[in-house]
């Protein structure tokens, strides 16, 4: 009885034995089968395409005039307001002009005393070139002294030196005349172009400051708003390939819904953080942070109600083909070139009998590159075809080798391409209800 008991355990554990290990091959079995990558596909067709640099930057009237004045006083007259539209000529503001009117008088003063200094000296030079005439002809005849005569010709030299003092007197006189009468005429401001006043800083009875050596206050803004031009900031890669005359887009933030034309009209040819000297370390670093721009600037086409200062986006067209092979900007990926092994072995034996002992590094160095690829879809698996691209826009890339017309390249997702998928790899294409879903 105990014999049967325990050969009846034997054969129990034997089948549980068996069932666990036939239930583990078939976990395996099921491990190891091929799982499909779900894709989305699109064919390799032929389009139209324009590169374009992207710069942000702001909108500015091609002229305009800071006011600045030249001389310093309180104003007394303000006329204009922002926004208001002025004539070439038309007044500005007036600073209080006392004090210049004052100093232009004591000029004018000066200046006819100068004259009067001047006739005298004149008519002091005529009464002494009529003696010296009378002493010359005397000593000639003998009649006075060689001393007498000389001191009539000191005489007449000292009456001629003193007429050409008093000449310049007048001239240095007239200046300090003509200085007092600029200082005064400056105490009024007109217009200097037809415009719109875009910027008032100052108010009537507000001090200015104004000086000729550097800017004074700052009191208003002239713009032209008719012609107006977007200054954008471009990085040095991409400043290379702007020329003059190239076509833009512009999008403005204040206008979503319109899209504006310009041209390039002028491209900067130093670097917005240039410096022409060196101004310290601090400095230096600073400007190694930061990203070299250049300001390029475009000329908008459209006469829209712009404000000076408005942000705009601008899409500069470089470069522009036609009819060419394109895919979708994301089929492209790149992958780490994988070199054939068997190719790789017979090179490093070619190496080692030529005694190169940089085989192995040389080896190494070549299976890091990289090449660019997209993956074909061939029934129900895909292929890593190397591909060489041309330019490309917002959407898709020129495929200048390496496709053909008609062909089904892997357009998502993004994670399948530049990750997931393999070649030969087993793909499924995905449903619109499961990217609904």
């Amino acid at each position: 009885m105990a014999k049967k008991s325990s050969k009846r355990k034997f054969m129990i554990l034997l089948l549980i034995a068996a069932a666990a290990a036939g239930g583990g091959y078939a976990w395996k079995k099921h491990r190891e089968r091929e799982i499909p990558i779900k894709i989305e596909t699109e064919k390799v067709a032929k389009r139209d395409l324009t590169e374009s640099v992207v710069a942000t930057g702001n909108i500015q009237p091609v002229t305009k005039v800071v006011i600045n004045p030249e001389v310093a006083g309180e104003i007394v007259e303000l006329p204009v307001k922002e926004g208001q539209k002025v004539k070439e000529g038309d007044l500005l503001l007036k600073i209080r002009p006392d004090n210049y009117v004052a100093s232009r008088n004591l000029a004018e003063a000066s200046y006819n005393s100068s004259l009067s200094q001047l006739k005298l000296t004149e008519a002091n030079l005529e009464k002494a070139k009529a003696d010296f005439m009378r002493t010359e002809a005397m000593y000639g005849d003998k009649l006075i002294s060689e001393a007498e005569f000389l001191s009539g010709r000191n005489a007449f030299q000292v009456a001629s030196a003193s007429a050409e003092s008093a000449q310049h007197g007048v001239e240095q006189a007239k200046a300090s005349l003509d200085q007092a009468d600029e200082d005064l005429a400056k105490t009024t401001i007109v217009a200097p172009i037809d415009g719109t006043i875009t910027q008032l800083r100052s108010e009537k009875g507000e001090r200015v400051v104004g000086t000729s050596l550097m800017a004074g206050t700052e009191i208003m803004t002239v713009a032209q708003l008719e012609t107006i031009e977007a200054r954008v900031e471009v990085g040095e890669i991409d400043v290379v390939e702007i020329k003059l005359g190239q076509k833009a887009r512009l999008e403005a933030d204040a206008f979503p819904k319109e899209e504006f034309t310009g041209e390039v009209t002028e491209i900067a040819n130093a670097s917005n953080n240039s410096s022409s000297s060196s101004t310290g370390a601090a400095v230096a670093a600073a400007q190694t942070q930061s990203a070299t721009k250049f300001q390029v600037k475009i000329r908008v086409n459209e006469k829209e109600a712009f404000r000076p200062g408005m942000s705009v986006t601008a899409y500069i067209e470089t470069r522009s083909v036609k009819d060419v092979l394109t895919v979708p900007l994301q089929s492209v990926t790149t992958r780490a070139k994988v070199l054939d092994a068997d190719k790789d072995k017979d090179k490093d034996k070619d190496r080692e009998k030529d005694g190169d002992d940089e085989a192995p590094a040389a080896k190494k160095k070549e299976k890091k590159k990289a090449e660019e690829i997209v993956f074909v879809r061939e029934g129900d698996r895909v292929k890593k075809v190397p591909v060489e691209r041309g330019i490309s826009d917002d959407d898709y890339v020129e495929i200048k080798s390496g496709l053909a017309l008609d062909q089904e390249v892997v357009s998502g997702s993004f994670r399948a391409i530049n990750r997931d998928l393999k070649d030969n790899g087993l793909v499924e294409l995905e449903t619109e209800a499961a990217k609904d879903d």
